[in-house]
C-alpha cells in the first residue's frame, strides 16, 4: 500500500464535510499534523482524548480523525504538563495527524444523525429536523419511520441494541404502550431541538443531553397537545455510529481515485460516565 500525502487526505474529508458548514463558533479542520506527511492508517473517534491517542499508537495510525474539537475555544497552551498539551505532543513524537469534522458532519448528508437514525431502526427516506438554509437536503437532525408500527418500550429497547453500550444506558420519557411509527434523532445534544420536534408530528425524539427543565416543561406541555415522547442516550453512543459510516465514505472516495488506505473505528468507550448506583430501599 503506497502512502498518500496527508492533504489529500484532508481534501477528500472535507469534500464529504465542507468547513464551511460548521458552525461560526465551531473548530474543525486539521489541528497537528504536516500535511505533506504520509498516510496509510486512518483511525475514526469521537473524542480526542488520552485514551483515543494510546489506541491509535498502538494500531500504528498516521491520522486520527475525531468529531468533538479538541480545542473548542482558544488556548494560549499546548504544554505536556497540561491534558491537551500532552495529547499534542504524544500526537505529533508518534507522527500522528489529527483532524476533526464537527457541525460540519452533523449537518452533512448524509452524517452525523443519518447514521443514527439507522442504527435505532429508521427504515427508508430520512429527512432534515431542521434543514439548513441553503440546501434542505442538510441539516440538523432527522426524520424517518419504522419498518412496522411499534410501542415507545419495544423501540427503546430496540435502541438500546442497536447504540453501543454505555454505563447508563438509554432514559425514556413518555407511556411505554405509546405507539410509535414516525421518529426523530439528532446525534448529540438536543435540546435546542426540542421545539422542532414537536412540530414535526413524530412520536418519539431520540438525542442526547437532555436537561430536566426543559424536558420536563416539553412533557408537560406536549401532554396537552399530544406531543412525541423523549428518548435520552449518552451524548458519545449517539455520535458513535457515524465513524463506520464516515470511515466508509472515506475509502470510497479515494478508491474512486485510485487511492487505497487502512480505517479503523475506534472502540475505546469515551462517554463521560463511568457507572451508576441506585438508592436501596
Amino acid at each position: 500500500m503506497s502512502p498518500t500525502a496527508l492533504s489529500a487526505i484532508i481534501a477528500e474529508l472535507e469534500s464529504t464535510y465542507d468547513p464551511a458548514w460548521a458552525e461560526p463558533w465551531d473548530a474543525v479542520g486539521l489541528v497537528c499534523g504536516d500535511p505533506a506527511q504520509p498516510v496509510r492508517k486512518i483511525m475514526f473517534a469521537v473524542d480526542p482524548v488520552a485514551s483515543v491517542a494510546d489506541e491509535a499508537v498502538s494500531w500504528g495510525a498516521d491520522l486520527v480523525v475525531t468529531h468533538h474539537p479538541l480545542f473548542l475555544r482558544g488556548t494560549t497552551t499546548v504544554a505536556a504538563d497540561t491534558a491537551k498539551g500532552a495529547l499534542v505532543h504524544r500526537l505529533i513524537k508518534n507522527d500522528i495527524a489529527l483532524h476533526t469534522a464537527h457541525t460540519n458532519a452533523d449537518v452533512a448528508d448524509p452524517g452525523v444523525s443519518d447514521a443514527l437514525a439507522r442504527a435505532v431502526g429508521l427504515t427508508g427516506a430520512l429527512r432534515p429536523l431542521q434543514p439548513s438554509s441553503g440546501d434542505p437536503a442538510r441539516g440538523l437532525g432527522r426524520v424517518g419511520h419504522l419498518a412496522a408500527p411499534t410501542t415507545l418500550g419495544d423501540f427503546a429497547a430496540r435502541a438500546a441494541r442497536g447504540l453501543p453500550r454505555t454505563a447508563w444506558g438509554l432514559r425514556v420519557a413518555g407511556d411505554p404502550s405509546r405507539p410509535v411509527r414516525t421518529v426523530a434523532v439528532s446525534g448529540g445534544a438536543g435540546d435546542s431541538l426540542l421545539g422542532t420536534a414537536a412540530a414535526a408530528g413524530v412520536d418519539v425524539f431520540l438525542t442526547a443531553d437532555l436537561r430536566h427543565h426543559p424536558a420536563g416543561e416539553f412533557m408537560e406541555s406536549g401532554g396537552f397537545a399530544g406531543g412525541p415522547a423523549l428518548i435520552d442516550a449518552a451524548h458519545w453512543a449517539t455520535e458513535w455510529p457515524w465513524l463506520g459510516q464516515a470511515a466508509g465514505i472515506l475509502t470510497s472516495g479515494l478508491a474512486a481515485k485510485g487511492i487505497n488506505v487502512e480505517t479503523r473505528v475506534s472502540a475505546t468507550v469515551t462517554d463521560a460516565w463511568t457507572t451508576t448506583a441506585q438508592c436501596e430501599d
